[in-house]
């Protein structure tokens, strides 16, 4: 369980039981960095309760990684990671699966406020 002063969000849950999940989405499309990315956003999670600021910066990043964001920008490692996955991969599915309970679970803890929108000036990537 989450060691935060609070009550755990959705987020929270939905992180905690999707991990292993999470981690193998995030090596598949987006390599090591994005492993790394991965695991240290399940450390936040696990000592901070806001979604706020970087770890909300941090999901936002995420989510655009498993909602295929950045795959057709040839300059970005992302979209090399994704050419190398069969289009009949199962993983895709999961993947699908895993971006919309984040969105639903970002909004439903946040106050319906989207993982889409960014604050001017800053990069979600």
């Amino acid at each position: 369980m989450f060691d935060i002063p609070t009550a755990p969000t959705r987020v929270h849950y939905l992180f905690q039981e999707n991990k292993e999940a999470l981690q193998n989405a995030a090596l598949l499309l987006g390599g090591p960095r994005w492993l790394k990315r991965v695991q240290n956003l399940f450390e936040k999670l696990w000592t901070e309760n806001s979604l706020n600021g970087r770890v909300g910066r941090e999901i936002t990043a995420l989510h655009r990684l498993l909602t295929l964001v950045h795959v057709n920008d040839p300059s970005r490692p992302e979209a090399a990671y994704f050419k190398a996955i069969d289009p009949m991969s199962p993983h895709l599915e999961e993947i699908s699966f895993l971006a919309d309970q984040l969105r639903r679970a970002f909004e439903e803890a946040c106050d319906d406020k989207g993982l889409d929108c960014e604050e001017e000036g800053r990069k979600y990537e």
